[in-house]
């Protein structure tokens, strides 16, 4: 029996999503983009999906954009905006790959964060204070959620932040990890873009949901066909759409009793092993990260060692992010914060969710004291 404790990584489908999907992996297979009557019931479900995504995030229908993923979102947040607009992009250290990496691509400026992998607000006024006519500061990205610790975002003061110093910048968001934990009605309004990825909530992987506020204008990254007015291109997976947005909706309907449930199995997770082994680190304090995600740094072992332990006893863990599976690098979220490789040597990331149950807990807990005896000695 496998003990699932990977959900920051990607979340077993919702039994919703693929009732709703299965129709139209069947019989009504038609383009909605085509003429006839069978496209018209393929787009009738389309138009019906993005309403119900734009009511889950509090936003209009004709702001959500439907794409391939969060890593296209976030790239279209800032690639798009510096390939429209020119000038300065700019995120934070403990940014996802998808964003980071784009803001160094372009020669951005990346804003440091404090001991508990949120963003330094001080850093970022000073950062934007310091933008020049010649270089103005076009995009912001900040996430709402930490996709390896689990930090909680405190958008509204970002959000105040660049308002006041760089008010003509788009203000993006990653909320990708947000959506299982956070109402998200909370932070759309604050921000210009938003990007989600449906396998992050129980919906099929290689969809995803952006928010483009109305009256702001990305390069598109994807030409084509002309779908999604033009902001991206390419034929609608219909089927797949349909099972992020009812994923996205039972997620919504279901939050408040979840969190309440999962926080209680996370805190017992991780007060168990605290209380089972020395030289344990809790990374972030509680408060300031989603009840899904438990992130542990062990004095005196090897992440991957104690990685391939957990698989051998069916335990699915991370050390970091999912994204580059098999390659140990340091964590440069970790390295951010200032952890010594002392303790990041050791990095554990168990991530919770919808699935997650008591015997999950208990199974855990006494797979990772033993293996983690194991290696010490």
């Amino acid at each position: 029996m496998v003990t699932y404790l990977d959900h920051a990584a990607s979340t077993p489908m919702r039994h919703e999503a693929i009732e709703a999907m299965t129709p139209f992996l069947d019989n009504l297979y038609a383009n909605p983009s085509g003429s006839h009557r069978f496209a018209r019931v393929a787009r009738k479900a389309l138009d019906e999906a993005r309403d119900v995504v734009a009511e889950a995030l509090g936003c209009n229908a004709g702001e959500v954009i439907f794409t391939s993923g969060g890593t296209e979102g976030d790239n279209s947040a800032v690639l798009g905006t510096v390939r429209k607009l020119g000038g300065v992009a700019v995120c934070t250290a403990t940014e996802h790959h998808a964003v980071l990496h784009c803001v160094e691509h372009v020669d951005g400026v990346v804003v440091q964060v404090n001991n508990v992998g949120s963003v330094d607000l001080d850093d970022l006024t000073r950062v934007l204070q310091e933008a020049t006519p010649d270089k103005p500061i076009t995009v912001v990205s900040v996430m709402a959620v930490n996709n390896e610790v689990g930090t909680i975002t405190p958008m509204r003061d970002v959000a105040r932040i660049v308002r006041k110093h760089a008010p003509n910048a788009l203000l993006h968001t990653d909320a990708v990890q947000a959506a299982c934990w956070l109402d998200l009605r909370e932070i759309t309004p604050l921000v210009d873009a938003l990007s989600l990825s449906a396998h992050k909530f129980g919906g099929p992987k290689g969809v995803g949901i952006m928010v483009l506020k109305a009256g702001k204008q990305l390069e598109p990254m994807i030409f084509g066909g002309g779908q999604e007015r033009d902001r991206r291109s390419g034929t609608h997976n219909v089927a797949g759409i349909i099972g992020a947005a009812t994923a996205l909706h039972f997620t919504d309907i279901t939050r408040a009793d979840e969190n309440e449930r999962v926080t209680k199995l996370r805190d017992r997770l991780v007060d168990d092993i605290v209380a089972a082994l020395p030289d344990v680190l809790e990374t972030v304090p509680r408060e300031h990260r989603v009840p899904g995600v438990a992130h542990l740094c062990i004095k005196g072992i090897e992440s991957e060692a104690l990685l391939f332990l957990l698989d051998q006893a069916d335990v699915c863990a991370s050390a970091a992010s999912a994204c580059a599976s098999g390659a140990m690098e340091p964590s440069h979220v970790l390295a951010a914060m200032g952890l010594s490789r002392e303790w990041t040597n050791g990095a554990l990331r168990l991530s919770l969710g919808h699935t997650t149950t008591d015997a999950d807990i208990d199974t855990a807990v006494s797979t990772i004291v033993s293996a983690v005896t194991q290696l010490r000695r």
